[in-house]
């Protein structure tokens, strides 16, 4: 019989960050971890079930975003395509409020703020 291989939390938390940054704003052309609306990513395990489960503190770009509902739906959602990864908690702060500041290099170069 051979052992089943659940990632570390470490190597969940990657494989989350990894989904995160296949999510965009639909307002702007930058995935929503590169566009510094996660602020955390933290992964534990269930003890009962030893499967993993995520907490997820991210913001918006505006606390009226129209879109809101979904990209945090998406969030989510994303352990419906991670193995052993039973369940999403989110999060939605606006303390700190989000800036360009929070953004990476990469998404400031795509949307010509470089």
């Amino acid at each position: 019989m051979s052992e089943v291989n659940i990632p570390t939390n470490e190597e969940m938390e990657a494989l989350v960050i990894e989904q995160l940054k296949t999510i965009y704003d639909p307002e702007m052309p930058v995935n929503i971890y590169d566009l510094g609306l996660i602020y955390n990513v933290n992964c534990e395990t269930n003890e009962a079930t030893k499967l993993k489960m995520c907490h997820i503190t991210m913001t918006l770009t505006s606390a009226t975003c129209s879109m809101s509902e979904v990209i945090v739906d998406l969030v989510r959602s994303i352990h419906f395509r991670i193995e052993f990864l039973e369940k999403v908690d989110v999060a939605l702060v606006f303390d700190p409020p989000w800036s360009q500041k929070n953004m990476s290099d990469e998404a400031k170069l795509e949307m010509g703020l470089l």
